[in-house]
C-alpha cells in the first residue's frame, strides 16, 4: 500500500494543476469548429514564423563573409552589400601559388598581378566575385610590364563596373588598346621615372611587354592574350590551351605583318623586322602596325571537371610542353592533396583571408589539405623543370586552383 508523504503545500499545488487543466478541458468543449480552426491556423502561423526564423537564422549564418573590423578578428565592414540575410556570397576564391625567375637573364623584366575577388557584381539576392591573374613579360626594360602590374586590372574593372553591356571580347580589346596608349604616354615622361633601361628618351619607345591575363568568375574562365606568354587550363587529367602564342610565323600573323607593309626575319627564330620573336605586345611604338596590341580572347564555360590553370610567360613555355606541365602539376597537388584517393576540407572564408596575406602560409598544415603553399611548391617545380632544360628567358609562373570541392582526407 502506498502512502502519501507529500505535505500540505504539494497538496494545494496539485490541486491547482488539476484545477487548470479541467478548465481547459471545459473550455475547449464548449469552442464551436469555427474557433477550434482559428486556434489551430494560430498554433500553425507561429510554428511557421518559428522556421522561418531558424531559417533566417542560417542564411545569416552562412552568407556572405562576415564584415571584417581588424585584420586579427577577421571582421570587415562592407558598407555596399545590403542585407546580410538577403546577400549571399556566390564563389569560393581560388587558391593560387607563383614563382618567378631571372634564369639566365642579366635582368628581371617578368611581372605577375594577383586580384582576388576584385570584382563584385551585386545583384538583390546574390554578390558574385570575379578573380584576375596575370603575367607580364617585358622586353627591352621592365617599365612596360610593370605598367600593365599597376594598371591592367583596374582597366577591366572599370569597364566591369560600367553600364555597358557588352560581350567579353570587345571589352578586353578596348581595355587593351586603353593600356597599350597608356603605356605610350609613360614612355614619353621616362625618364623622369628613373627609367634603367639601355635605351633612354626619346629611343626608349623600343620597350614593351606581352600580356596574359584571366578573369575568373562563378561560371566562366576568361582569357585574354597578347604575345606568346600562355594560359593552359587541366580538366580531368587533360590539358586545354586557353591562348595560343602570337609567333611572328604563325600563318595568319605572318599574313597580317606583310599585309601591314613588313617583314618576319630569320635571326635566331623569326622575328619582326628581325627584332621581336612576338608579334603581338603592349608597347613597341617603333614596330607598329607590324606589332598589334590586339589580344584574343576565350571564354571557357567552368566545369566540375576542371583541376587547374597554368598562366606562365614564354620562358616556361619554349622548353616545357602544355602536356608535361600539367602533367607535373597534377602529380605534385595530388600528392599533397590527397586527390583521387583521399578527400580534402573546406577552407573558411577567415583561413582564406589570412592566407591570401602570404602565398604559402605555414598555418594550416592538416593532412590532405590543399593550401595556397601547395600551388607555390607546384609553380616552383615548373620554374626549376624549365632552368633544368636550359630556359635562357626569364621564367613566372602561376598555378590556381580550380577545384570546387577542398575536402578533409579520411584515413
Amino acid at each position: 500500500m502506498e502512502i502519501n508523504r507529500q505535505g500540505p503545500m504539494a497538496l494545494f499545488f496539485n490541486g491547482v494543476v488539476v484545477g487548470l487543466g479541467w478548465s481547459f478541458f471545459l473550455l475547449m468543449n464548449r469552442m464551436s469548429p469555427a474557433e477550434m480552426n482559428k486556434t489551430a491556423a494560430a498554433a500553425e502561423d507561429t510554428e511557421g514564423i518559428y522556421k522561418r526564423n531558424k531559417q533566417d537564422e542560417y542564411d545569416f549564418m552562412n552568407s556572405a563573409s562576415p564584415p571584417r573590423s581588424s585584420p586579427e578578428g577577421c571582421s570587415e565592414a562592407d558598407e555596399s552589400v545590403p542585407s546580410k540575410r538577403t546577400v549571399r556570397e556566390t564563389d569560393v576564391r581560388p587558391r593560387y601559388g607563383i614563382a618567378s625567375v631571372c634564369a639566365r637573364r642579366r635582368d628581371m623584366e617578368d611581372t605577375v598581378a594577383i586580384h582576388p575577388s576584385f570584382v563584385r557584381k551585386q545583384t538583390e539576392f546574390s554578390r558574385a566575385r570575379w578573380h584576375y591573374f596575370g603575367v607580364y613579360d617585358g622586353h627591352g626594360c621592365s617599365h612596360v610590364a610593370s605598367r600593365c602590374k599597376e594598371r591592367l586590372h583596374e582597366l577591366v574593372q572599370e569597364e566591369a563596373l560600367s553600364d555597358k553591356n557588352e560581350e567579353w571580347k570587345k571589352m578586353m580589346e578596348r581595355i587593351f588598346t586603353r593600356m597599350d596608349m597608356e603605356a605610350v604616354r609613360w614612355e614619353e615622361t621616362v625618364m623622369n621615372a628613373n627609367c634603367k633601361c639601355e635605351l633612354q628618351t626619346p629611343n626608349c619607345d623600343a620597350v614593351g611587354a606581352t600580356a596574359v591575363v584571366s578573369d575568373i568568375t562563378l561560371e566562366k574562365i576568361i582569357v585574354a592574350n597578347c604575345g606568346d606568354s600562355r594560359a593552359v587550363l587541366c580538366r580531368n587529367g587533360k590539358p586545354v590551351p586557353l591562348s595560343t602564342d602570337h609567333k611572328p610565323d604563325r600563318l595568319d600573323e605572318l599574313d597580317r605583318i606583310q599585309e601591314a607593309g613588313g617583314r618576319v626575319i630569320y635571326w635566331d627564330g623569326p622575328r619582326v623586322l628581325g627584332v621581336l620573336a612576338t608579334s603581338r605586345a603592349i608597347g613597341d611604338n617603333y614596330l607598329k602596325p607590324y606589332v598589334s596590341s590586339e589580344p584574343e580572347v576565350t571564354v571557357t564555360e567552368r566545369s566540375e571537371e576542371d583541376e587547374f590553370m597554368i598562366l606562365a610567360s614564354d620562358g616556361l613555355w619554349d622548353v616545357v610542353t602544355n602536356d608535361a606541365a600539367c602533367a607535373m602539376v597534377q602529380m605534385y597537388l595530388n600528392k599533397k592533396g590527397g586527390r583521387g584517393g583521399g578527400r580534402r576540407r573546406e577552407a573558411t572564408e577567415c583561413e582564406e583571408r589570412k592566407e591570401d596575406k602570404v602565398v604559402g602560409s605555414r598555418k594550416n598544415r592538416k593532412r590532405g589539405e590543399i593550401t595556397d603553399k601547395a600551388c607555390t611548391e607546384a609553380s616552383v617545380l615548373l620554374t626549376n623543370l624549365a632552368l633544368a632544360k636550359h630556359s635562357s628567358d626569364n621564367v613566372s609562373v602561376v598555378v590556381i586552383d580550380l577545384s570546387r570541392r577542398r575536402k578533409r582526407h579520411v584515413a
